[in-house]
């Protein structure tokens, strides 16, 4: 009997199947959970304004006033479009930051003759289908999620409204996260039409801030959006003292002004991160920390404006319920009515819910991106290791980074969202009248809950230690020789 016939049969895997190995790629998975997670947050919008909008109408007093429901026809569809631009954001930077980490094996691809039209199609092919698997779970399990607390909520607030759990409009956050991490990919791989064959002997390319702060048609959109944001956010404000519909314009101006900061957070980022480093002393870690973000400024961007977003989107929200109270009390000479307190707990107690997802959603982005970032890292921390520095002030330095992007990202993030929660309410039942006095209009000023803000920044903090405990080992699980040879 040969050797031939005692060997082992090879395992040929179905053709079918080989084409969706990409799919386990590192960072597609978190990509997917990602999509799910914002997907089903916007399940949760638009459910629970429905949900609010369903009780107070069936509050005696108030269930027959066509300025309130105009108020929660307005609410249910600005809270779907945030939810829509909050999964952008984050599925845009997950996926960028992979298509980033390719630039090697692009470049040989390109070097065996492959072209980049074929490239760039791939990886947005692969955006759409991460992006609708993610979608598609999101939408059923947020659903289902939503089926079990609504009888819950009904015996906890005595609500009899009538809500409708099925409804056409729960379709609209899946088909825009799928979409929108299709734009993603597709934006993403622009690179891929600039990578040259030869870039294929070295690692990947990052464009340093010198670079980055050159780019003059980015940085004059971001402000001209920034002005514009500005200028909807104030006129919001003014509209709102006489109508409801002052919210709308506050609405844009906010989308304007947070794309502008999304724009040109890789401008203005990297030199806030750095000197928030300086802080942290003149050792060789917490200075190789302080200067990465100025020598990667995609990746170190990406990361704060992402808990940036989730922040504000937080504060805004404990903000917004907060000020609402306050206008409301301003409106009606006094306290309101018992049936309208009640309410507005059980409004407050869902927008809790809905704010513990968007951290979740923070958690899961930044938790990515720094894994990402320390894969695509290797080379360049094993050069580090193999120049003197030990295993321990990588990790040092790994964790000063994550450090550095959440104290920044939280001082930019609280004043994004006190400004962003208060400018809400403010256009948006500045113009209400409340029984018993119905004055009108009313303006106040910010009301902050401390207590929730103080919970947003010890969770920040939490949430830095807890995601940087995966990178940091991987920093120093791999030999310098073996991360070098790579």
């Amino acid at each position: 009997m040969t050797a031939a016939t005692l060997a082992e049969p090879a395992v040929v895997r179905p053709a079918s199947l080989a084409r969706f190995d990409w799919l386990r790629e590192r960072g597609m998975g978190a990509t997917m959970l990602v999509a799910g997670i914002s997907t089903a947050f916007g399940v949760f919008l638009v459910s629970a304004t429905n949900y609010i909008g369903a009780a107070l109408l069936a509050t005696p007093g108030y269930g027959a006033s066509e300025t309130l429901a105009l108020v929660v026809a307005m609410l249910g569809v600005l809270l779907l479009a945030v939810a829509v631009y909050v999964a952008a954001i984050v599925t845009a930077n997950t996926f960028a930051t992979i298509v980033a980490g390719r630039t090697r094996r692009i470049a040989l691809f390109r070097l065996i003759g492959a072209s980049a039209r074929s490239q760039r199609g791939e990886i947005a092919r692969q955006g759409l289908i991460v992006g609708a698997l993610g979608a598609v779970a999101g939408l059923v399990l947020g659903t289902a999620a939503v089926a079990v607390a609504v009888p819950l909520l009904d015996r906890l607030t005595g609500s009899d409204g009538d809500f409708v759990l099925l409804h056409p409009a729960l379709v609209l956050p899946a088909v825009a996260v799928a979409l929108t991490t299709w734009a993603a990919a597709w934006a993403g791989s622009r690179r891929v039409l600039s990578v040259t064959p030869l870039q294929a002997l070295g690692g990947s390319v990052e464009q340093t801030h010198g670079d980055v702060a050159r780019r003059r048609g980015r940085n004059a959109g971001s402000l001209v959006l920034g002005a514009i944001g500005i200028v909807l956010l104030v006129g919001g404000v003014l509209i709102g003292l006489v109508s409801p519909l002052g919210v709308i314009v506050a609405f844009f101006g906010g989308l304007f002004s947070f794309t502008a900061l999304t724009l040109g957070a890789v401008v203005v980022m990297p030199p806030l991160l750095r000197a928030t480093g300086r802080l942290f002393g003149r050792s060789a870690p917490a200075r190789l920390a302080a200067e990465n973000a100025l020598r990667y400024p995609e990746r170190s961007s990406r990361m704060a404006i992402g808990v940036v977003m989730g922040v504000a989107l937080v504060t805004m929200f404990a903000v917004a319920a907060e000020s609402a109270k306050a206008l409301i009390t301003a409106s009606s000479g006094g306290e309101p009515d018992e049936a309208f307190n009640q309410m507005m707990d059980m409004f407050s107690g869902v927008m809790m819910a809905l704010v513990a997802v968007s951290a979740v959603i923070a958690a899961v982005g930044l938790v990515n991106l720094l894994t990402i970032g320390v894969v695509q890292r290797r080379r360049e921390l094993g050069l580090l290791r193999a120049l003197g520095l030990s295993s321990e002030q990588v990790r040092r330095m790994v964790l000063l980074e994550a450090v550095h992007v959440t104290i920044t990202a939280l001082v930019f993030g609280l004043l994004l969202g006190i400004a962003y929660g208060w400018i809400a309410a403010q256009s948006l039942l500045g113009a209400v009248p409340m029984p018993p006095l119905w004055q009108s209009p009313t303006f106040i000023a910010p009301a902050v809950p401390w207590l929730p803000v103080l919970v947003v920044v010890a969770a920040t903090a939490v949430l830095t230690v807890v995601a940087a405990v995966v990178p940091t080992r991987l920093a120093t699980r791999v030999a310098p020789v073996e991360a070098l040879a790579e």
